[in-house]
């Protein structure tokens, strides 16, 4: 994959990213996200999350922009999203398989895996493609 075409990858990925955190969390608190019968401190561990997300999405949305601008600065951000991208899938990840949350359902595992596992390998990618460029 060429470096513009990476880049150009990256930066609707990071908005659709963006945009995917903040209907999550419209979700949790509308619809009720949460497992029908969630572990203790479930709560209390989620209502941390939705600050730093609102800030990495808005961040991420930045990032996304910048690189299709193509300024410097957007490098910079998706860098830095790569970061918290990270250290949000290993952080949720870690809670969730010490809580039994993949075990609660079907769809709790494949919701929350997938938010896990795209969080890590989205930020290992952009990592990856922008390290050297």
């Amino acid at each position: 994959m060429n470096l513009e075409k990476s880049t150009k990858t990256i930066a609707v990925l990071e908005i659709i990213t963006a945009i995917g955190l903040i209907l999550f969390w419209i979700l949790f608190f509308t619809v009720g996200l949460a497992p029908a019968d969630p572990p203790v401190g479930y709560f209390e561990y989620e209502h941390s999350f939705p600050l730093p997300d609102i800030i990495l999405s808005l961040t991420l949305l930045a990032a996304g922009y910048f690189l299709l601008k193509k300024k410097g600065i957007g490098k910079s951000l998706s860098l830095v999203c790569a970061g918290g991208l990270l250290f949000l899938g290993i952080l949720d990840f870690s809670f969730n398989i010490q809580n039994g949350v993949y075990a609660v359902s079907t769809m709790d595992l494949i919701t929350n895996g997938f938010i896990n596992i795209w969080c890590v390998l989205f930020g290992l990618f952009i990592i990856r493609r922008l390290q050297h460029r």
